[in-house]
């Protein structure tokens, strides 16, 4: 009986392990600038943006790489800037979630 338990306990630990590293490596959505190209985040896949798109706040994402805010300031991304679907954006978000996965293999 002792047995049967540690094995259950065992694969529950495993399995909630097994979970989460798949969740995790998952990207959210999201428009970045990667080497002077905007970039479009979606379901885990990269695809190059083809057109202006607004989010949620209302602010616009251009694909030369300025964002018109919904108060009218204008914002030029950067290399490894992101732009969440919300409109929040991320200064340096991509090389910073690179690093980490980066830190997490070694």
């Amino acid at each position: 009986m002792k047995t049967l338990l540690k094995a259950l306990v065992l694969v529950v630990i495993s399995l909630s392990f097994i979970s989460t590293g798949f969740a995790g490596d998952k990207m959210k959505d999201c428009i970045h600038m990667k080497d002077g190209k905007m970039m479009m985040m979606k379901d885990g896949k990269e695809m190059a943006m083809d057109k202006e798109m607004t989010m949620k706040d209302g602010s616009k994402v251009m694909t030369d790489g300025t964002m018109m805010m919904k108060d009218g300031k204008k914002v030029s991304l950067s290399d490894g800037d992101m732009v969440m679907m919300d409109g929040t954006m991320k200064k340096g978000g991509m090389k910073e979630d690179k690093e980490h996965k980066e830190a997490d293999e070694d």
